[in-house]
């Protein structure tokens, strides 16, 4: 995954959610950016004109990114269910 700023707007809301993605791929919510503010904004990849207190943000979180820990039981249990289906045997987790 590559690190990115997300900003976008649901259709009639007057403001822009901010979202900020890691390299590990987990988003992480900002919070909202006004319409009048965003209309000086033109996003681009290189992040050249987002707002500086969002730049700021963005990149506190890339420089303590966590490597996500695996998760072993949810594997196993996913590993199990389809394991069920290859074998034509509905699938219960009781």
């Amino acid at each position: 995954m590559s690190r990115e700023i997300k900003i976008h707007k649901f259709e009639g809301n007057t403001q822009y959610s901010v979202h900020v993605i890691d390299s590990y791929g987990k988003e992480h919510h900002l919070g909202y950016i006004h319409t009048e503010e965003i209309d000086e904004i033109k996003v681009n990849p290189l992040f050249k004109n987002v707002p500086n207190y969002v730049r700021f943000q963005a990149e506190e979180i890339w420089k303590n990114e966590v490597k996500p820990k695996k998760d072993l039981l949810g594997n196993a249990i996913k590993e199990c269910i389809q394991s069920d289906k290859d074998r034509g045997v509905k699938p219960s987790l009781d």
